[in-house]
């Protein structure tokens, strides 16, 4: 026995393996992530289990996962192309708490009306010509997320 067969082989094909807290940082350098996200994202990856437990709640005591800087960044990265709806939504499948979603949905329904045109304003442009028309643009908002009495509002209204 050579002192080369003492040494661990690397595995063929694989390369250099992050460790768990690696790729939640390479994840996080990206965008914020919610702690349930980086869980689904980093499952396939734990080799011992506890491990990815142990690797979130560093980060967590570190301040590198923190739900407030998520909610702002959906908030912030959405707001101007989807109404509160979708948004909540979204932060729901990022299983962030009801009530981080209540705070922030607060303050969107105030802007609502003006998000809606804003997006209906470089959708369309123009009101609608006929009722095919003025139903496609029904759509294409409600799909996007915004309160239908709101979407009734700038789909009639146009402009005012």
């Amino acid at each position: 026995m050579t002192d080369d067969d003492s040494q661990p082989k690397p595995r063929k094909g694989l390369g250099f393996q992050l460790s768990l807290k690696g790729r939640a940082l390479r994840l996080l350098s990206q965008r914020e992530h919610s702690r349930l996200e980086l869980e689904r994202k980093l499952r396939p990856f734990e080799e011992v289990p506890g491990e990815m437990a142990a690797a979130l709640e560093f980060l967590e005591a570190k301040d590198f996962i923190n739900e407030q800087r998520v909610v702002e960044s959906v908030v912030n990265r959405r707001s101007s192309k989807l109404g509160a709806a979708r948004i909540k939504q979204e932060l729901q499948s990022k299983g962030i708490e009801s009530q981080a979603i209540q705070e922030a949905m607060q303050g969107m329904r105030e802007t609502e009306l003006e998000r809606a045109r804003e997006v209906w304003r470089r959708k369309f442009g123009q009101p609608a010509a006929d009722a095919n028309e003025r139903a496609k643009q029904l759509r294409f908002l409600i799909s996007r997320g915004f309160a239908s009495e709101v979407v009734r509002r700038v789909v009639q209204g146009g402009e005012d």
